[in-house]
């Protein structure tokens, strides 16, 4: 399953990473343990972020993923499922089944 992790690293620990040079080498490395199929880089409220999609086998998996940005930035994590078109297409009873019962 694809999730969209949201990774917000506090501007005290990436601050300190940035000083040191360290900042790159460690996202870096993270990224190499976490193996995302993509990884973007920005800045959301206020934040230095990463936006990754990492695709789980089950939610076991989750702590591999959030716990090494815990531990190195103090970072705060939002983990959201998502979807490629095919999934969307494949959801499609389901949905009209939503909509026939509930809409």
């Amino acid at each position: 399953m694809k999730f969209l992790i949201t990774v917000s690293l506090s501007n005290d620990a990436a601050n300190e990473s940035v000083r040191s040079g360290e900042l790159g080498n460690i996202i870096q490395n993270i990224l190499e343990d976490v193996k995302p199929e993509a990884a973007y880089f920005g800045a959301k409220d206020g934040m230095r972020t990463a936006f990754l999609i990492v695709d789980l086998e089950e939610a076991s998996q989750i702590p591999a993923v959030a716990e090494p940005f815990f531990l190195a930035f103090n970072a705060s994590i939002d983990i959201t499922p998502v979807m490629v078109p095919e999934d969307l297409g494949k959801a499609g009873p389901a949905i009209g089944n939503a909509a026939k019962n509930f809409g």
